[in-house]
């Protein structure tokens, strides 16, 4: 199923304002089980990808209403990652524990910041202001920080921290998986100089786009927050850090470290642990 928001700006001022029943389920039109939809990011001006799991009782419960989870992928990765190749079995896992799951295109190499040099990589406003609005504008979810949560992998676990953590208004529950906590070791790696300007003329600009700097700003029990990496990745060393540093201001979070290098099967096993976090928030803050 293919939906295009030509008039973005219309349907989010618009018809998230009006009642989801209203929109959709009018008709008693049933969802397909997974939907691939495309719209439009009005700053970037352009097409932006996106694959819906849903639950299969929303087929048979057009009242029903779900909690959403948020899947950002890695560098070099899509908004096909998750779902067709890291975690094929998402929509079991969906029909089985009722939970909405979206899986956005982040671009190869975003790291879903609003990008302070590119004005054609503003993925932090386009995940904020547009998709969340759009998906809960057509489709069958819980629209309160209680009933939605982030992760991702690598480029996708800063992604999802950096927006948890600057965003506690939209997400109730974030977490990361193997992600560049720190960005700064890693200067010349993955292309973010051109989208933050090089390290030694912008030293503060990166200094405020790496999530271990976020801490700082955060309020204790004001989110449900879990990372998770391994021994053997080469992001452990930040993770580490980014632990201590959460601790250090009393921030409560689940840190999981075991064995486990920067590969697919340790992000795949890792997100069983994450939705189980997530399902269980989702049901204590109801």
């Amino acid at each position: 199923m293919k939906i295009k928001a030509l008039f973005l700006f219309f349907i989010v001022s618009f018809f998230c304002s009006l009642n989801a029943q209203e929109i959709f389920f009018s008709d008693k039109e049933k969802f397909f089980k997974s939907a691939i939809v495309g719209f439009e990011d009005p700053i970037m001006k352009k097409e932006i990808p996106a694959r819906i799991i849903i639950p299969e009782s929303a087929q048979e419960d057009n009242e029903k209403r779900f909690p959403v989870i948020y899947l950002l992928h890695g560098h070099g990765g899509d908004y096909n990652y998750w779902p067709l190749q890291a975690k094929p079995n998402l929509q079991e896992i969906a029909d089985k524990k009722n939970i909405i799951f979206v899986s956005i295109d982040g671009n190869i190499d975003s790291w879903y910041w609003d990008s302070p040099v590119d004005k054609n990589s503003q993925y932090e406003t386009c995940i904020t202001k547009v998709l969340i609005p759009f998906i809960d504008a057509f489709y069958p979810t819980i629209k309160d920080k209680k009933a939605r949560a982030i992760t991702g992998l690598s480029m996708g676990g800063h992604g999802a921290l950096w927006l948890g953590f600057r965003h506690t208004d939209l997400f109730g529950a974030f977490g990361s998986i193997c992600g560049g906590v720190d960005i700064r070791p890693f200067i010349e790696e993955w292309g973010m100089a051109k989208y933050l300007g090089d390290y030694e003329s912008n030293k503060e600009v990166w200094d405020n786009h790496t999530v271990i700097n976020l801490v700082k700003n955060a309020k204790p029990n004001e989110s449900a927050i879990i990372i998770d990496c391994g021994y053997q990745d080469f992001f452990y060393q930040v993770n580490e850090a980014l632990h201590k540093e959460l601790l250090s201001y009393g921030i409560n979070h689940d840190y999981i470290t075991r064995e486990g290098a920067h590969n697919e099967a340790y992000w795949s096993n890792s997100l069983d642990y994450q939705i189980l976090f997530f399902e269980k928030f989702f049901k204590k803050a109801k």
